[in-house]
């Protein structure tokens, strides 16, 4: 009888185990947010499947590389408004407008009669896409305690994992078989029933902000000028004989506007934190205006079935998963100086099998076959060093300073991403004109010239510490 009572009462005395994600009390809320994340995840890969065909039907080769640029141009707007947003008044009403502009985005895709609708419909797209991530992470601060925000977030960086894997195809097989437009009525229809499941949550968070800072008049309009720099670089294809011109305004107007939302010495590749912000901006820059091209290639230059010409996609998804896991079992036994040099080598890598495969015009099966590894490599080499510079970045910062390194982080991610893109299309553009061959053979190596880029900077990268 005496064992039965301490054993009763050291049941009694012990702590309660604390409801997890999928308990009863945040279910709706982790299924609604990590949806809301998946979509987003196979919307960017969807249009990367597509957008041979809708270049097609809608004639805007000039056009293809501004689809993407204006995307992440817009982003970086949704970011910064709705970051400040969030912090005044919690996220709920933010995210709701981020939800609607994303989904008007989506609509006007669907409905596109012209590429120029098509590429503002993208513009709605970023700027609604940047306010969901923002505010997404706020939500997720404001309804789960401190110790299930780990594994929230790896549900998100999980939520990444299945549209890799099936988006491509799925994407390809939709509009191959119906048409590109069911592509994004389908997203469409997918957000609105997640963007539901997230309301009940919305109800109840408030922000935990005691002060009501007034708006960052100073960082938006810097935001919006980097929007508009990007855009004007990317629109530049089609100014005619000005093109190179307006390129070179566009350029000068992103610099100014870019320096005041990046860490002092960003530019310079100082050392320490603005090294590593410069190097994320360029690791983004490097792969997302490489890949871009690579089912376009694939399809039109080599005759591959956009099906399978989107598995190259789906290979460097898949590396990009397996090196982000194997960096983190390795954790400090991987110093993160040398993850993130071995990474941007294994993405120079990776970049420079391309820009061989456009340049030397082997047979369609040797160019797939390349052309996947390759970018297999290339995603390897991202898994390594993407996750590391967000570690390095938290722990670069000032004490309190963790939320602007972060941002800047973010920044810098999607304008040098935004950047590639118009400067390749550019490039694309005037290229093409000659020959489809001629397209390729000189964007791919100007992606070299980026990842090239990275890598010097990266050398610059320290272990780092406050």
């Amino acid at each position: 009888m005496a064992r039965v009572t301490q054993s009763t009462a050291a049941r009694a005395t012990t702590p309660a185990k604390a409801p997890g994600i999928f308990s009863r009390r945040h279910l709706v809320t982790t299924l609604g947010t990590t949806a809301l994340v998946f979509l987003s995840a196979f919307e960017s890969l969807a249009v990367t499947t597509v957008m041979p065909l809708v270049s097609a039907d809608l004639g805007g080769r000039a056009s293809y590389a501004t689809a993407f640029a204006a995307t992440l141009a817009a982003s970086v707007l949704g970011m910064v408004a709705a970051g400040g947003w969030s912090d005044r008044r919690g996220p709920a009403r933010p995210l709701l407008v981020s939800l609607a502009v994303f989904c008007a985005g989506l609509l006007a895709a669907a409905l596109a009669p012209s590429v120029e609708v098509f590429v503002a419909a993208r513009f709605l797209q970023g700027l609604g896409s940047g306010g969901i991530s923002v505010t997404l992470y706020v939500l997720v601060a404001l309804a789960f305690p401190p110790a299930l925000r780990p594994a929230v977030f790896g549900a998100f960086a999980a939520a990444w994992v299945v549209p890799s894997l099936v988006g491509p195809a799925l994407a390809a097989l939709v509009a191959e078989t119906f048409s590109w437009h069911w592509v994004f009525t389908g997203v469409l229809l997918l957000v609105l029933v997640a963007a539901g499941a997230v309301l009940p949550t919305l109800r109840r968070v408030r922000s935990s902000s005691t002060t009501a800072d007034p708006f960052p008049r100073s960082r938006f309009l810097a935001a919006a000028g980097v929007s508009i720099a990007v855009v004007a670089l990317s629109s530049a294809s089609s100014a005619g004989n000005w093109r190179w011109a307006l390129a070179a305004v566009a350029l000068a107007l992103l610099v100014v506007a870019v320096r005041p939302l990046l860490p002092a010495g960003t530019l310079r590749a100082h050392r320490g934190l603005p090294a590593t912000v410069l190097l994320r901006g360029l690791l983004a820059a490097t792969f997302f205006s490489t890949e871009v091209y690579l089912p376009l290639m694939l399809h039109e230059r080599f005759g591959v079935r956009l099906t399978l010409a989107g598995a190259v996609l789906t290979a460097a998804a898949i590396a990009w998963a397996s090196g982000s896991a194997v960096q983190g079992r390795l954790g400090e036994r991987l110093p993160h100086a040398r993850a993130v040099r071995i990474g941007t080598a294994l993405l120079l890598v990776g970049v420079g099998a391309q820009a061989v495969v456009a340049v030397v015009d082997p047979a369609a099966v040797l160019a797939a076959l390349a052309s996947t590894a390759g970018w297999f490599v290339a995603g390897a080499g991202m898994g390594l060093s993407f996750p590391r510079t967000t570690v390095l970045v938290l722990e670069q910062s000032a004490p309190g300073q963790e939320g602007a390194g972060s941002a800047a982080l973010t920044i810098c991610d999607a304008a040098g991403g935004g950047t590639a893109m118009a400067l390749t299309g550019l490039v694309f553009a005037t290229a093409a004109a000659a020959s489809a061959w001629a397209g390729f053979a000189a964007t791919l190596p100007l992606c070299v010239v980026f990842a090239v880029a990275a890598l010097v900077v990266a050398r610059r990268v320290s272990q780092g510490t406050h």
